[in-house]
Order: C-alpha cells, then sequence, then structure tokens
C-alpha cells in the first residue's frame, strides 16, 4: 500500500529520512480494526519520529502520522485516537506509564489504511469534513485538555495564549472564543498576528510584550523563549498550563514568583478517548472548527514536512488520499 514513511531516523537532517512508497498492507489482530484513511493531519511529533526521538532505532520503518479520519470497512466513518494504553489499563490512559502513541510502536495515518485497537475509533460527526476531523486528536485534543480539565478557567475570564499560529494554538484561541472567554494571543510577527486575530482572538500582542493587565491563565507551548513572560503574566493565584517547550525548557523555574503569587503551574498532555469525544460534540454543537492552512495530497508530504519544519504554518497542515 502506498504510506509515507521515515526509513531511518536522521537526527540532524529530518527530511533525510522520508520516504514515500510501498509499505505492506496492515492485517488487524483480534480487538483490532483496519481504517481506510481519508485524511490525516501534520504534528511536531512526526518530525521528532524522523529524528528518532522516543522510538527506538529496531522500530523502523515506520509509517508516520499520529492523526486521522477515515472509514472502516462496513462504510463507518470514524475519527482516530492515537493514544495506545497497555493491555489491560483503565484508567486515564495519558498516565499510563506504558502508553504509546501511532508512530512510536505502531505504524501510522499517512497510508492507504491503518490498523488500531478498536477503542481508538469514535464516530465522526456528519458535520465534520474529514479534513476537519483528522485535525482533532492531538493537537486540538491537547487544547480542549489544556482549557477544559486542567485550567480551571471559567467564561468571562481572560486567557493568554503563547504563540499565534500552531495546531494547538489556533485549537485553543477557538475554543476560548466558543466557552466565553476573553483571549488574547502573542505572535512573533504581524502575519502570525493576523492569523489569531481572524480566528477571533480579543487582542494581539508581540512576543514579550507588556499586556495591559494580568491574565488568569496562561497556556504555553514555546518553554524557554515565553516561559518568564508567562509568569510574569499572571495575576496572583493564575494558573499556566503547559503541554510542550519548543523552544527548550527554561533556564530558571523562578519559583519565589510561584510560590509568592501562589501561581499554579500544571502540564499537561493529550487527552482520553472519552475527552476526544467530547471535543467533537462540542465542534458539532458549537459549529467551530479548525484552521486548515494547508491541505495536499500525501503524495507532496515532503513540501508539507518542509513547511512544518520551516515553521511556514497558518493552522494544521493536512494530507489527503
Amino acid at each position: 500500500m502506498f504510506a509515507v514513511y521515515a526509513a531511518k531516523p536522521n537526527k540532524e537532517d529530518p527530511l533525510a529520512a522520508l520516504e514515500i512508497g510501498e509499505r505492506p498492507e496492515p492485517v488487524a489482530p483480534e480487538g483490532w480494526v483496519k481504517v481506510n484513511v481519508k485524511a490525516a493531519s501534520l504534528n511536531m511529533h512526526d518530525l521528532w519520529t524522523l529524528r528518532g526521538v522516543g522510538i527506538k532505532e529496531e522500530q523502523f520503518p515506520m509509517i508516520l502520522g499520529c492523526d486521522g479520519a477515515g472509514v472502516l470497512d462496513d462504510g463507518t466513518e470514524v475519527v482516530l485516537h492515537s493514544v495506545v494504553p497497555s493491555p489491560g489499563w483503565v484508567a486515564d490512559e495519558t498516565l499510563d506509564p506504558k502508553r504509546t502513541l501511532l508512530t512510536e510502536k505502531h505504524q501510522g495515518t499517512f497510508a492507504d489504511s491503518v490498523i488500531v485497537p478498536e477503542r481508538n475509533v469514535l464516530p465522526k460527526p456528519a458535520e465534520l469534513s474529514f479534513a476537519e476531523a483528522a485535525c482533532m486528536g492531538t493537537a486540538w485534543l491537547t487544547a480542549y485538555r489544556m482549557l477544559f480539565v486542567k485550567s480551571g478557567l471559567r467564561p468571562g475570564q481572560t486567557m493568554l495564549v503563547q504563540g499565534a499560529s500552531g495546531g494547538v494554538s489556533t485549537a485553543l484561541i477557538a475554543l476560548g472564543k466558543a466557552a466565553g472567554l476573553r483571549v488574547w494571543v502573542t505572535g512573533r510577527t504581524a502575519d502570525k498576528r493576523a492569523i489569531a486575530e481572524g480566528l477571533g482572538a480579543d487582542a494581539t500582542f508581540e512576543s514579550g510584550a507588556r499586556l495591559p493587565e494580568r491574565v488568569d491563565g496562561v497556556f504555553e507551548t514555546v518553554g524557554k523563549a515565553t516561559w518568564s513572560h508567562s509568569l510574569k503574566s499572571l495575576k496572583p493565584g493564575g494558573a499556566l498550563v503547559i503541554s510542550g517547550a519548543t523552544s527548550g525548557d527554561a533556564t530558571a523555574a523562578e519559583l519565589q514568583r510561584i510560590f509568592f503569587l501562589q501561581l499554579r503551574v500544571i502540564g499537561s498532555t493529550m487527552g482520553t478517548r472519552d475527552e476526544l469525544g467530547s471535543l467533537l460534540s462540542f465542534c458539532a454543537l458549537t459549529g467551530i472548527r479548525p484552521a486548515i492552512g494547508t491541505e495536499t495530497p500525501m503524495t507532496e508530504a515532503r513540501t508539507a514536512m518542509q513547511s512544518m519544519l520551516d515553521g511556514e504554518t497558518a493552522g494544521k497542515i493536512v494530507l489527503t488520499r
């Protein structure tokens, strides 16, 4: 079958590890199902896989793609949940120390078909296209958990999103507006800030800019480059929710500020199957949709991956079959 895959890890030049060609057709064991992929979205995790981060060398070749939407052999339209818990795990799967994601142990979605455990497929709402549904499993689910499960923010409060145009950031803007929060966003360029404004952000600021007032919650995926600004932007008792650190770890924790102002620093990773179901229902009910910056055939995956590597994103990048 057709597939986009990492032939072997290449830490220094990830796209040199990218291959587009044929891979064996998967066979679903008992308790698993085959999904015929219609659309799949890119994530930074795909670049990490190409670099060999979070995956053992013997796992290669590895088909890329954490997220996707498609149809079962009986025609049922489904959305994929990419977190695969260990056998017998029944609690929050994001807390399972032996959990894995598609593309870490199991082959991914950038292919004609993918096999996943039966519990990892959810019905696709008719209101969402396959491309829109394919954005939900990682970036949008991560944003949903950060905002609705972890932050404790309420309608009418003010939230700050660090970074204006990535998948998680654009999801946070849309979800925050739909939930009745005042949404402020930082961005490195005027173009990226314009994207946030187009999604409904109430105000945008240059990265690191002093805000008109402190906020109730900050949503952080950048790390070192924005950490200090995030802490300084919070009201006493405010919440800083972190789901990534793309610029690296912070060099100083600023513990005095945290304890004196009683700030809450909260880690958040992906989301559960039930949370994905709630997210899908929320989008269907409210009419909010992911910002898709680029939609392109899987055969053009190399160009799409280069855009992600260069940071040329304006929402999600989606590959279609």
